[in-house]
C-alpha cells in the first residue's frame, strides 16, 4: 500500500484562489482573498450543502428546461438565422440564459463530470457565437424584434445589463476553464462596448446598472485595463441626468445624484445594490476611496434605516423600490428576492475591502432569512416577492399573489440568480490573508488552502443553523516554532455568549472586530470548538417602523421563525393570535417529516376581536381583550409555504400585561 503524504492532497502554495465570484486582481485594495471553489468543499450533510446539492441536482435542471420551454434559446436561434421563431418573453431574456450559463459554470467547477450541464454550456455557448453580429454586437430582441432600436432606448433597453450578466458568464467561464469559447464571445462584445462608451465615445449610462461590477470583474480576470475604465466611466457619469425622466424618473434608474455624493439608497432596489457592488469593485481596483467611503455610507443609511428583519430590501411594488426610512410594512413588503442576492454580494465585495465582520454578519442574515425563503424544498418554485406577512383571506392572482411559489415568472430574473449564488456557495465560507485563514459562514465543510507558504487544510463539522456549536480540525504539515499564523472565527452579532476550547481546554480569547482570533503554530490534528450561544430572541424593531409598532419577532441564531396558519388550531384565525410576553419561549429539536428540524414554542392568547371594526378606549381598556390562552409553535422563516398555502407572520403582536 502506497502511504501518501498530507501534502500530496492539500491545495499547493500558490494554488489558483480565483475560482470563484468577485476576486480583486493582485494589487488592489483589500483587506482578504476569497478561496476558491475548488478549496472551499460544502459537505451534503450540512444545510449549505444540502442547498447546493438541490441546486445542482434540481434549480439549475430546472433552469435550463424552463430556457428552452419559455423560448429564451429559441430567441438566440432566431437571432442566429436558425429559427423563424417570434420574440418570446421580456426584451431582456438574454439575461436569463447567461445567469444559468453562469450558474452551471461554478457548478462544472467541483462537479466536472455532469455531462448535461457540460453539454448546456457547450451548446449554449456555440449557439451564442452564431448569433453575435460580426461587430460583436449580442441581443437576441434587438437582432430579431427591433433592430432599428439598437442603443437608442438606454434608460429602458438593458443592451448594457444583459451584457453584464454574459461577462459575468464568461468571467466563471474563464476562472473555471469551463469555455475559452465564451470568453472570446463577452470580449467581442465588451470590446464594441468599450469603442462606443469609451473616453472618446457615448456619454450614456444603463437604466439597469449592472454593467460597471460585470467589466470590473473582466478587467481583473484577463487585466485589459480598457474595461475597468469604462466601469469607472459609466460610474462618473451617473447622476447627470443623462437617461431623462423615463418611464418612473431619475431615481429609479439610479441617474439622480453622482454616485460619490449619495446620502442615502433610494430608487429601484435591485438597481441601487448593483450599482453600489460596482462601486465597491471599481473603488478597490482603482484605489478610489471615495467610491468606497460612499459605498459604506451608503451601507449606514440602508442598514439602519431601511432593511427587514430577513435582510430583505424593498418595501414599494410599485417601482419595486426602497421606501422612506423606517418605511418596512410586513404585509405590503417586497423585499425581491434578486435584490437580497444583490445585498449578499455587495456585502462580500465590502467583506474582502475591508475585513469588517459586519459585511459577514448581513451576508449571513440575508443567506438564511431572505434569499433561501424563496426557494421552495423541492427547488423547482420560487417566490419573486418576499412577504413578511400574508393575511387571511389575501386577495392577490397571478405571479403577484404572493401566496406561494411559482414554477417560473414571466420575469424570471430570480430563479437563475438563485441558481449561480448557490453553485457559488463554497466561496463565500472563508477568506484567508498574509496571517492566516477567516471562517465568515459556518457549515459541514473543507477548507484547503495555502497560509505561510504551504498546505493548510481545516475541516469543519457542525450542525449550523439548527446548533452553535462548531468543532474544528486543523492540518498544518509543515509548521515550524516560527511560523505561527491566525485562525480568525466570526462571532455573529447576534451572539452575545460564547466559549472557544482548544485541544479539550477553554480558553480566554476575546472578540475583536466580530472574530475571534487564535495565533499559534497549530501541531497537525489539532482540534477546537467554537460554542455559540442560541437562547431565543424577541426582536422589537425602531419606534418609527410605525407598521410593527407593539409587535415582537422571533430568531434564533441567524434564523428568523415564523407563524404559520398550518400550526393553528381548526378555527383559529392567525391574525387573533398574540404573543403573552409573560410565556417563555422555547426552541424544541425534532424529527420533522416537513423537514424543519427545530421550532420554537410559545405562549400565546387570542385577542377579543369581536365584529366591530372599531372600538372605543373607554369600552375595553387599553386595547382589545385577550381571551384563552394558545400554544403556539413558529417555523423558520425560509421553510415557510412548504406544508400548504396559508396566512404567515413574522411580526407578532404582543398581548396587553396585568
Amino acid at each position: 500500500m502506497t502511504e501518501h503524504k498530507l501534502s500530496d492532497t492539500l491545495a499547493a502554495p500558490g494554488a489558483r484562489t480565483d475560482v470563484g465570484p468577485a476576486v480583486p486582481a493582485p494589487g488592489a485594495v483589500g483587506a482578504l482573498r476569497p478561496l476558491g471553489l475548488d478549496q472551499a468543499r460544502l459537505r451534503p450533510d450540512g444545510l449549505l450543502g444540502r442547498w447546493r446539492r438541490r441546486n445542482a441536482e434540481d434549480t439549475l435542471p430546472h433552469c435550463v428546461d424552463n430556457l428552452h420551454s419559455q423560448g429564451n434559446i429559441g430567441n438566440l436561434a432566431a437571432a442566429a438565422g436558425e429559427s423563424d421563431q417570434e420574440f418570446a418573453g421580456m426584451w431582456f431574456a438574454d439575461s436569463d440564459v447567461y445567469k444559468t450559463l453562469e450558474a452551471a459554470l461554478w457548478e462544472l467547477a467541483t462537479s466536472p463530470a455532469d455531462a448535461g450541464l457540460k453539454d448546456f454550456v457547450d451548446t449554449t455557448t456555440a449557439l451564442l457565437a452564431r448569433a453575435q453580429q460580426a461587430d460583436g454586437y449580442l441581443n437576441s430582441h434587438f437582432t430579431i424584434a427591433a433592430p432599428e432600436k439598437r442603443w437608442l432606448k438606454p434608460d429602458w433597453s438593458h443592451e448594457l445589463y444583459c451584457a453584464g450578466h454574459l461577462i459575468q458568464a464568461a468571467v466563471a467561464a474563464g476562472r473555471t476553464g469551463g469555455s475559452p469559447e465564451l470568453v472570446a464571445v463577452a470580449r467581442r462584445f465588451a470590446d464594441l462596448i468599450v469603442e462606443r462608451f469609451g473616453p472618446e465615445g457615448v456619454e450614456e449610462v444603463c437604466g439597469h446598472p449592472e454593467i460597471e461590477t460585470a467589466l470590473a470583474e473582466l478587467y481583473r480576470l484577463t487585466g485589459h485595463r480598457p474595461y475597468l475604465d469604462l466601469a469607472r466611466r459609466f460610474l462618473d457619469l451617473r447622476g447627470r441626468g443623462l437617461l431623462g425622466p423615463g418611464r418612473f424618473g431619475p431615481v429609479y434608474y439610479q441617474d439622480h445624484v453622482p454616485v460619490r455624493d449619495a446620502t442615502e439608497v433610494a430608487g429601484h432596489s435591485v438597481r441601487q445594490l448593483y450599482l453600489l457592488a460596482g462601486m465597491v469593485d471599481v473603488g478597490v481596483e482603482t484605489g478610489d476611496r471615495t467610491l468606497l467611503d460612499a459605498a459604506e455610507r451608503l451601507w449606514e443609511d440602508v442598514f439602519h434605516t431601511k432593511t427587514y428583519v430577513t435582510g430583505a430590501h424593498g418595501s414599494r411594488h410599485r417601482d419595486e423600490a426602497y421606501g422612506d426610512p423606517y418605511e418596512l410594512p410586513p404585509d405590503r413588503a417586497y423585499g425581491e428576492t434578486c435584490a437580497a442576492i444583490a445585498s449578499f454580494q455587495w456585502n462580500w465585495r465590502l467583506l474582502l475591502a475591508t475585513g469588517r465582520a459586519r459585511y459577514a454578519d448581513e451576508m449571513e442574515r440575508a443567506l438564511y432569512n431572505a434569499i433561501a425563503p424563496a426557494l421552495s424544498a423541492d427547488g423547482r418554485h420560487f417566490f419573486y416577492s418576499n412577504p413578511l406577512q400574508l393575511r387571511t383571506g389575501h386577495a392577490g392572482s397571478g405571479e403577484e399573489a404572493a401566496a406561494r411559489r411559482l414554477p417560473w415568472y414571466s420575469c424570471a430574473c430570480c430563479p437563475p440568480n438563485i441558481a449561480r449564488l448557490m453553485a457559488s456557495l463554497p466561496g463565500y465560507v472563508a477568506t484567508a490573508d498574509a496571517g492566516g485563514l477567516q471562517i465568515h459562514l459556518y457549515g459541514d465543510a473543507s477548507l484547503d488552502t495555502g497560509v505561510a507558504g504551504r498546505p493548510v487544510r481545516v475541516e469543519m463539522r457542525t450542525d449550523y443553523p439548527w446548533q452553535g456549536r462548531v468543532e474544528l480540525t486543523v492540518e498544518d504539515e509543515g509548521g515550524r516554532d516560527e511560523d505561527p499564523w491566525t485562525l480568525a472565527l466570526r462571532v455573529p452579532a447576534w451572539c452575545d455568549t460564547y466559549a472557544v476550547s482548544v485541544g479539550g481546554e477553554t480558553v480566554d480569547v476575546p472578540v475583536q472586530d466580530g472574530y475571534v482570533r487564535l495565533t499559534r503554530v497549530w501541531a497537525p490534528g489539532t482540534t477546537l470548538v467554537l460554542d455559540l450561544a442560541m437562547p431565543v430572541r424577541r426582536l422589537s424593531a425602531h419606534p418609527r417602523v410605525d407598521a410593527v409598532r407593539g409587535c415582537v419577532a422571533l430568531a434564533r441564531g441567524p434564523v428568523v421563525y415564523c407563524l404559520e396558519q398550518a400550526d393553528l388550531p381548526p378555527g383559529v384565525v392567525l391574525e387573533d393570535v398574540w404573543l403573552d410576553p409573560a410565556a417563555p419561549v422555547e426552541a424544541a429539536h425534532r424529527d420533522d417529516p416537513a423537514g424543519i428540524p427545530v421550532v420554537l414554542t410559545a405562549g400565546g392568547r387570542l385577542a377579543g376581536s369581536g365584529d366591530a371594526l372599531y372600538t372605543a378606549l373607554d369600552e375595553s381598556g387599553p386595547g382589545r381583550e385577550t381571551g384563552a390562552p394558545l400554544a403556539l409553535t413558529a417555523v423558520p422563516y425560509f421553510l415557510w409555504g412548504n406544508r400548504s398555502e396559508g396566512p404567515m407572520r413574522v411580526w407578532i403582536p404582543l398581548a396587553a400585561t396585568g
